[in-house]
């Protein structure tokens, strides 16, 4: 079920009123409705996959009593190694099974023993599943290192790794964030109610008036981009850019939203990213979720910034590496990760890297001059190595990136884009750089004084997503 559907446009407030004046007579009811309704939810689109999450959840739940009765090393490192096995496991075989068993016939075709008929299988990529397995074992490593204690409640539990509005796509949530929320009984709030509808407003604006209209540029371009000039390729790896964005982002704003409406806060995923800069401000505001995920996770395991130099740069290609992978077993996944490695070393180097932790402009209405360079350059590379993540393979990535830096990159693009989509690219630039300190872009003050401009911008806004001409467009993220 997607969140830019009919299907989903009854769902919600259906669940919405039952969730509030029909289970809410108790905590554990309300919970089990809270699952049942996630359950509908991802089965709508499977339901044999339910099976896989409620196993996965199970077994997380069992390991987590378990780590909490056991005081002794070796049972408890067994009992990690455990849901490791089981979650990674399930994790490696439906995403990465294809890729290991192909990669693994190459390289004997590459040392002259060549692997004929190499195992492939017809895997289905249960939806989601990148995102509840790492929810999943943040819960069961955040109790084998003592910062959290396991739940008994087995109901609350289910809920916390089945929670409908960020199971599929995120926000990667952590236990010591989300389980507390749902283990204690909530409360309806109407402003925080009112700024969610608001902030999925914004999210379905970003994905169906941004993210799909750019799509019809990007894929257009990118499937023919042997035949268009280099300002061209740059306009189709700037629209990708900007459909990645705005369609990754804006889910996380729906998500975000939706769980304001059940009472539960969820953390902030993006922060305005495209103003970031250098790179390193741009990884601490893009799918925030995620690489601190990787940083808590691995990157500060392995001994994070504190270690020698020579170690510090193999822990930043290995967190970027694996982030890469993490999206997709494609080796444009890995390249585009390590590129950004790439990027990133340099500034670590030169202990640059936490140089820029306040809001670019912060209290003023526009940038200086340098923080535009800075800000149009840091975009600049960070749309070159999205042309990898585009990409069906490295080489035709090399290729699309040859055709830019060629002399037709000064002429004017041939690809002509509409001039509805141009004023809405404006309106949205403008509206995330003028609410950039804010947690979404239509956070407004609550109350009678403008009330009359708020709702000229939601019906505005609701009136061009209903009138909306391009094809709607799978969030980008569900294959992930």
């Amino acid at each position: 079920m997607f969140f830019n559907s009919i299907e989903f446009a009854i769902f919600l407030p259906i669940v919405f009123l039952l969730y509030w004046f029909v289970f809410n007579r108790s905590l554990r009811l309300q919970n089990a409705f809270l699952v049942t309704a996630s359950y509908f939810f991802y089965g709508f689109w499977d339901w044999r996959f339910l099976f896989l999450i409620a196993f996965s959840s199970l077994v997380d739940y069992t390991i987590g009593l378990l780590l909490g009765r056991f005081e002794r090393d070796s049972v408890r490192r067994a009992l990690l190694i455990t849901t490791l096995s089981v979650n990674l496991g399930f994790l490696g075989f439906f995403k990465y099974f294809n890729f290991f068993s192909l990669s693994f016939a190459r390289a004997f075709t590459f040392f002259g023993m060549p692997i004929d008929d190499p195992i492939l299988l017809e895997i289905i990529l249960p939806v989601g599943i990148s995102f509840y397995t790492f929810q999943t074992l943040s819960y069961s490593i955040d109790i084998y290192r003592g910062k959290l204690k396991p739940t008994k409640d087995i109901v609350a539990f289910f809920a916390f790794v089945s929670f409908f509005p960020q199971l599929v796509a995120g926000p990667i949530e952590r236990a010591k964030n989300l389980l507390p929320q749902i283990l204690k009984r909530r409360q309806f709030n109407s402003e925080k109610a009112v700024d969610g509808m608001r902030q999925i407003l914004w999210g379905l604006f970003k994905k169906i008036l941004i993210a799909d209209h750019c799509a019809v540029y990007a894929n257009q371009i990118f499937a023919n981009y042997e035949s268009y000039s280099g300002s061209t390729l740059l306009l189709g790896a700037v629209m990708f850019g900007l459909q990645i964005y705005c369609d990754f982002s804006g889910y996380s704003d729906i998500a975000i939203g939706t769980a304001r409406l059940f009472g539960i806060s969820l953390m902030k995923n993006f922060a305005f990213p495209y103003f970031s800069r250098d790179i390193a401000e741009f990884w601490r505001r893009w799918h925030i979720s995620l690489s601190t995920w990787f940083r808590d996770y691995v990157y500060i395991p392995l001994g994070g910034s504190q270690s020698s130099r020579g170690k510090c740069i193999r822990n930043i290609f290995i967190i970027f590496i694996i982030s890469g992978f993490w999206h997709g077993a494609k080796w444009t996944f890995i390249v585009w990760g390590a590129i950004n490695a790439l990027y990133f070393i340099p500034l670590m180097l030169a202990s640059r890297n936490r140089n820029n932790l306040d809001t670019v402009a912060e209290g003023k209405r526009l940038p200086s001059i340098n923080e535009m360079l800075q800000m149009a350059m840091t975009f600049f590379i960070v749309t070159i190595a999205w042309v990898f993540f585009r990409s069906p393979s490295v080489m035709s990535a090399v290729e699309y990136i040859q055709g830019i830096f060629t002399a037709s990159m000064l002429s004017m693009p041939t690809v002509e884009i509409a001039k509805l989509d141009i004023i809405l690219l404006l309106v949205f630039f403008a509206t995330e750089w003028f609410q950039r300190e804010k947690e979404h872009g239509l956070q407004m003050s609550h109350g009678p004084k403008g009330r009359l401009v708020r709702w000229i911008i939601y019906y505005a806004l609701f009136s061009l997503i209903l009138n909306n001409k391009a094809d709607p467009q799978q969030f980008i993220y569900f294959q992930f």
